[in-house]
C-alpha cells in the first residue's frame, strides 16, 4: 500500500530515486515498473503487476469512440516499463517529464496501489484545488467516512 507525500530531486539525466522503504514493493523481484501519462498532467508509477489488469481492461475498449480512443493513446501510448538501476534510481522517458512539466523538484504521491508523480507546481495546484473544496459537499462515499 502506497502511502504519503515525498518531495524528491531528479537529478541532471531525468533519473528519480525511488525511496528504498518502497523498492520492494514497486519492483519485487527486480520486475519492472510502469510510469505512464495521467489527463490531470502528473505521472501514475504502477508495479508492473499491478498494472497489467488495468492495461488489458483499456487495451478491451472499443476504439470507434473518439474519447476511448485518446484515453487509450494516453494511457497507453505513454506507459513505459522501466528498471531500478544499481542505484535504485528510474530513468523517466523524456515525453513523460515533458507531459508532467516535471523540473527539479517533484513530488511522489501514493495512492493506494500506485504512485502519482507531480510537479512541484502541479501538487502546490492541486492542494490549492482542494482546500478551495472544502465548503463544497462531499464526493460520493466519502460521507460517512470517519476520520
Amino acid at each position: 500500500m502506497f502511502q504519503g507525500a515525498i518531495a524528491l530531486s531528479l537529478d541532471a539525466k531525468g533519473r528519480l530515486a525511488i525511496p528504498a522503504r518502497h523498492r520492494d514493493a514497486l519492483v519485487p523481484d527486480g520486475a519492472p515498473l510502469v510510469i505512464t501519462a495521467h489527463p490531470h498532467k502528473c505521472l501514475l508509477v504502477y508495479p508492473l503487476s499491478a498494472w497489467e489488469p488495468i492495461r488489458e481492461r483499456i487495451a478491451a475498449m472499443p476504439g470507434f469512440d473518439p474519447r476511448t480512443s485518446a484515453f487509450k493513446r494516453l494511457l497507453v501510448g505513454f506507459a513505459q516499463e522501466e528498471g531500478l538501476d544499481a542505484a535504485g534510481r528510474v530513468l523517466l522517458a523524456g515525453s513523460l517529464r515533458q507531459w508532467a512539466q516535471l523540473e527539479k523538484q517533484v513530488w511522489l504521491v501514493g495512492q493506494g496501489a500506485h504512485f502519482e508523480l507531480w510537479s512541484d507546481a502541479g501538487w502546490q495546484a492541486q492542494q490549492e484545488a482542494m482546500l478551495a473544496l472544502t465548503g463544497d459537499a462531499l464526493p460520493p462515499g466519502f460521507e460517512s467516512l470517519a476520520l
